[in-house]
């Protein structure tokens, strides 16, 4: 008996739509880049439930003709290409012809469109890929479609889209990956009848500054090359806008966003020993290369992307950042200039006669320390008699000292009494790690991690009985937020003011940061909530529980002291007391190990004769 069978085209446009179409995000990303192809000058997309309910997206391109229309949901129809040959010669987006044919195999699609030399348009309804109306319609000039109920004949698809404001965060996030390698365009976005973009066509750091403020924008270098083989052009971040987690990097080749961690390891290679490591700058940068010596045909969403000269290309991006940065000083230097500014050092002048004294050093020659209990003309007499009260000047020494009013970091009081460290000696190496001996060895803590796991643990002890305390501004801070950022704060705002951030929403992506959690005193509070919200878009997905969790550790590690940072052996002493009074002392909240020990018998091993 014949097993194998041919599969209707229902079900083979729907499996081909689980690679393209997988989430409302993929249906805006595919809809506008076939605006775009269109050679709109304005693209408006509209989102109701973030795009659950409804997804539209208005154009005003060249529109198509009733035939075109129809044969444009059929499965591999495009306008793109007419041969294989074609793959190499690419300059628009899309060029597959399965995007329409796989959205509506998971929707109900309302297509409106007109061209210009047409005097009416065409109206199409299809529901999972069936045509259920056709009729013409007056119109503007361009495209109208509409799609509705997503996965609704894939319950199991529906099931599993995440909540509003996460799908929200991705919709903008696709969106600017457009907008931003097309600033000429005009862009819209509206959710739930509330603005979310509106941009104007501008230039490419005009585009980026309207995409993720003004203050991003200030700390851009300009970054161009030009060579037979490729065409580099964009802005890189000065070192003081680097930033561990949230940076905006993008890279785009020939109009197109792609990924690509080798060319970042190149970005990142140009900025060896101006940032830690743990952080990155963002960038912008823009290749240009013939068409044919890259191929885009890897992946369904066309986002990988495959280069002939790969290596070649890689060391010309390095040598163009490192140049940007070397022309533009963005490497803080020793400033000699000083005139005009206000100094210490005397300045010598010749035509000022002046006679400096020479310093003396006045001595008391009848001064004994040990026969002479006062001197008349510089002390008081000296009282052989203890001041009345003198037991109240030494209470508290039995008791475990608290260096809260020294600085020092914040006292567990629940620290176990086998971990006092009482009587051990504590040694400091590079500013990073804390040595001490214990009985099986040699000790050695990572001052940073330790502490980060310290107020990770206070912070969740703290919010799970209340709210943080916040410390608020005298002068409130503005904060222009993207359009990602601006949905996932909207996910994360409680969990914000819980962790002590007083934040007023403005609106039109600005909020007021009116307060933060006290102890932050000198970190900047909007990089600080840049991270957050970063972080809360990685986690976007997790419950709420979890996702303050993650809050609660990015906050931890935005607050621990710094790698490098000298402590007095006090300090290492009450951090290490800190640190074994956790319940996991070893690690993390991540995962990343705190403590390690050098056995004695590894010791003795070293000085053994060889």
């Amino acid at each position: 008996m014949d097993l194998i069978q041919l599969l209707p085209d229902s079900v083979a446009n729907q499996i081909a739509a689980g690679e393209v179409i997988q989430r409302p995000a993929s249906v805006v990303k595919e809809l506008v880049e076939n605006a775009v192809d269109a050679g709109a000058h304005r693209i408006d997309v509209i989102a109701v439930d973030a795009g659950r309910t409804s997804l539209q997206v208005v154009d005003d391109g060249c529109g198509m003709s009733e035939t075109d229309a129809r044969l444009a949901f059929e499965r591999h129809a495009t306008s793109k290409i007419r041969e294989a040959a074609d793959l190499f010669t690419l300059t628009t987006m899309g060029f597959r012809g399965e995007a329409l044919p796989s959205i509506v195999a998971v929707s109900q699609v309302e297509l409106t469109t007109r061209t210009a030399d047409a005097d009416l348009g065409t109206h199409l309804s299809i529901e999972a890929s069936r045509v259920t109306a056709q009729e013409p319609v007056a119109c503007a000039v361009g495209t109208n479609i509409i799609v509705k109920n997503l996965f609704f004949n894939v319950p199991a698809r529906r099931k599993f889209l995440k909540t509003a404001a996460t799908e929200l965060n991705n919709i903008t996030s696709e969106l600017e990956r457009i907008v931003l390698v097309h600033p000429d365009i005009s862009f819209s976005l509206t959710h739930n009848d509330t603005p979310i973009l509106n941009l104007a066509p501008a230039s490419t750091k005009g585009r980026i500054s309207a995409v993720f403020g003004s203050r991003i924008a200030e700390r851009l270098l300009p970054v161009e090359v030009e060579t037979p083989m490729v065409t580099i052009r964009g802005f890189v971040g000065k070192p003081e806008a680097a930033r561990k987690r949230g940076a905006q990097q993008f890279f785009f080749v020939n109009n197109r966003f792609m990924r690509h961690p080798y060319f970042h390891r190149a970005v990142q290679e140009a900025f060896t020993r101006l940032i830690p490591a743990d952080e990155q700058v963002p960038y912008f940068i823009y290749f240009e290369v013939p068409p044919a010596d890259i191929d885009v045909n890897i992946h369904p969403t066309k986002t990988e992307i495959k280069f002939e000269n790969e290596q070649a290309i890689w060391q010309i991006l390095l040598a163009a950042v490192r140049e940007s940065i070397g022309r533009f000083n963005a490497i803080p230097t020793i400033e000699f200039d000083t005139e005009g500014r206000p100094t210490d050092m005397p300045v010598f002048n010749p035509n000022v006669e002046s006679h400096p004294s020479a310093p003396k050093v006045e001595i008391n020659p009848r001064y004994n320390p040990f026969d002479n209990p006062f001197d008349t003309k510089s002390y008081e007499r000296r009282s052989t008699t203890a001041p009345a009260g003198w037991e109240n000047l030494y209470e508290g020494l039995n008791k475990a000292p608290s260096h809260a009013e020294e600085g020092v970091m914040p006292e567990l009081t629940n620290a176990p009494t086998e971990h006092t460290w009482d009587g051990a000696a504590f040694f400091q190496y590079r500013g990073q790690y804390i040595l001490t001996a214990v009985e099986t060895g040699l000790l050695l803590i990572d001052q940073h991690r330790a502490h980060v796991r310290v107020l990770y643990n206070k912070y969740m002890a703290q919010l799970r009985s209340t709210s943080l305390p916040s410390q608020r501004y005298l002068f409130p801070e503005v904060m222009q937020l993207s359009a990602s950022q601006a949905a996932t704060f909207t996910l994360v705002h409680e969990d914000l003011a819980r962790l002590g951030f007083d934040i007023g929403d403005l609106g039109g992506g600005n909020v007021s940061v009116n307060g933060y959690p006290e102890g932050f005193e000198g970190i900047d509070p909007q990089s600080l909530l840049a991270e957050l919200l970063a972080a809360a878009a990685d986690y976007g997905n997790l419950p709420a529980d979890k996702l303050l969790d993650q809050l609660a550790s990015t906050l931890a590690r935005a607050a621990a002291i710094p790698q490098g940072q000298v402590l007095s052996e006090l300090e290492m002493r009450d951090l290490t007391t800190q640190l074994f009074a956790t319940p996991n002392p070893n690690y993390t909240p991540d995962g990343h190990a705190i403590t390690a020990i050098l056995g004695q018998d590894e010791i003795e091993k070293l000085f053994i004769k060889a």
